[in-house]
């Protein structure tokens, strides 16, 4: 399947198309006149990445798990362990991001931003404008 045929098929641009090839996420052979061929399962492959990428996986983490999850007989059990593993990421970063919020809720009206419950001295204010 020729690059134009593969767009079609995905929704992607040629250039997209190109990208994941180049990064290492997708294969062709070169035919005589140098057009890419792509084999039919490029499509769902495709598919594949720009679902995963939806579901905030990185094209390294794709890559990297990727050719193990196609070929996989137990994909499913696969795939509910890589989900997994992203959820435990995203539970870390909203806890990061709720302290961080926690955080800049106390410093909020304390007089320094820098400092919680500090009240800016007039030549400290000079200096933080």
């Amino acid at each position: 399947m020729r690059i134009g045929d593969l767009a079609a098929a995905t929704g992607l641009s040629r250039d997209a198309i190109r990208f994941y090839e180049k990064a290492g996420l997708l294969d062709s052979a070169r035919l005589g006149n140098g057009y890419r061929d792509f084999p039919p399962e490029a499509v769902p492959w495709l598919h594949y990445v720009r679902t995963a990428q939806t579901l905030g996986f990185t094209l390294a983490e794709i890559a990297r798990h990727g050719e193990r999850l196609r070929d996989a007989p137990d994909r499913e059990e696969g795939l509910t362990a890589l989900l997994a593993e992203k959820i435990a990421v995203i539970d870390e970063r909203v806890a990061g991001l709720l302290a961080l919020r926690a955080d800049l809720a106390e410093r909020v009206g304390s007089g320094c931003a820098l400092r919680p419950g500090e009240a800016i001295v007039p030549d400290a204010a000079r200096l933080l404008r």
